[in-house]
Formats: C-alpha cells, sequence, structure tokens
C-alpha cells in the first residue's frame, strides 16, 4: 500500500482520508472507491456539509463548546442551573456527560489538558475564561470532570487552586472512573453514577 496509486485524483483522496484519526491508508482506499461507486451527488453531499461545517460552526462564547448561535443551546436554556458548571476536556465530553441525563447544570469547555511533555500549558486552554466566568457570575459549584489521568488530575490541581480563594465549592467526579481511564472510554452508567456521587475536591488531600 506504500506504492503510489494509478490515479493521482485517487491518490490526492486517499492521502487526505488518511488524516483522519483512526483512518489507516488501506481503510482510506476503501472509502474513496466507495465513494466512486455512489451516485455522484452523494459524494458532492457529502463535500459540502464538511465544508460549511467548517466554514459556519461556531464556539458559544460562555462555555467554548460547538454550537450554531453565539451562545450554545445549552448555555441559552432557562431549564439549565446556571449556578452549577462541569468542567469537561473537550467538546465530544460535553455529548458523552448529555447522553447520562444525570446533569442539568451548564458546562465549561477546557479544550485540553495541561500536558508539559506535549508543550501544553495553562495559557493554551479556557482555563482563564473559566476562573472569569466563576468570579464574574453566580457561579456555585465547579465539577472537575476530567479524566482520571496524570494530565487530567494535573488540570484539575491547577484549576482548584486558582478558584479555592474564590469560595466556590469545588467538587470532582466519585471514583467510579477508574484512574488512568479517559471520560470517552467510561460507559455512561457509571459516569452518572460518578456524576450524581461526586465528592469534595478538597477531600482528595485528606486520603
Amino acid at each position: 500500500m506504500d506504492s503510489q496509486l494509478s490515479s493521482s485524483l485517487l491518490e490526492n483522496a486517499v492521502t487526505e482520508l488518511s488524516r483522519l484519526p483512526g483512518v489507516g491508508r488501506k481503510t482510506a482506499l476503501r472509502l474513496a472507491l466507495h465513494l466512486l461507486r455512489q451516485d455522484e451527488s452523494t459524494s458532492v453531499k457529502l463535500g459540502e456539509s464538511i465544508i460549511k461545517l467548517r466554514k459556519e460552526i461556531k464556539y458559544c462564547s460562555v462555555c467554548h463548546n460547538i454550537s450554531e448561535t453565539d451562545v450554545c443551546q445549552i448555555c441559552a436554556s432557562p431549564a439549565r442551573d446556571s449556578k452549577v458548571v462541569c468542567v469537561v476536556e473537550n467538546i465530544n465530553d460535553v455529548m458523552i456527560f448529555e447522553r447520562t441525563g444525570q446533569f442539568r447544570g451548564l458546562y465549561h469547555v477546557l479544550n485540553g489538558l495541561i500536558s508539559p511533555m506535549d508543550g501544553i500549558g495553562p495559557d493554551q486552554l479556557e482555563i482563564a475564561s473559566l476562573v472569569s466566568r466563576v468570579k464574574n457570575n453566580d457561579v456555585e459549584e465547579v465539577i472537575l470532570a476530567l479524566s482520571a489521568t496524570m494530565e487530567g488530575d494535573t488540570t484539575n490541581y491547577y484549576i482548584y487552586r486558582l478558584l479555592a480563594p474564590t469560595g466556590v465549592k469545588i467538587t470532582q467526579l466519585a471514583r467510579g472512573v477508574a484512574i488512568g481511564n479517559e471520560i470517552e472510554y467510561t460507559d455512561e452508567v457509571t459516569l452518572g453514577r460518578s456524576l450524581v456521587n461526586r465528592t469534595l475536591f478538597a477531600d482528595s488531600f485528606k486520603r
């Protein structure tokens, strides 16, 4: 599969498809050939939808979740509890927590975790906006719902040190989420229970 394909157009398509996460060159070739076998309109609709997504998607000015408007549907909903903010790593985690049906507060998407090994520091994440949000709004509780990994724990502690002086209640997921696990790979039932049974973050220092 390392050899060049007979068509430069096909080669270019395979190269671009293989840039997607989890898509190797063999899979990319199968996808490209599949699209060629479909009606032209199918490929055109796919291409147009991707271009439209990339050009028109916005990020919520409040929580940084994806949105089609300045403020996302979750933040704009009067049915949500604006006094409770759940801090997550990425947009996918918002979708995962929403599927549990156990959380009715708002979110704050960091867009990553502190990871010195990868050259990612606090200034590259939405941490400053979180602190500002807590200080300038009537937030009573911040739930640290990050992955139970070294990067997640480091980020949790960094945020805790910044928010502790504000007096806001800071909690974390109950340890139903195994150490070393990422939120993405935790089943919804376990995640929902961990959210409902969350504990004070400061208590983790007493063990």
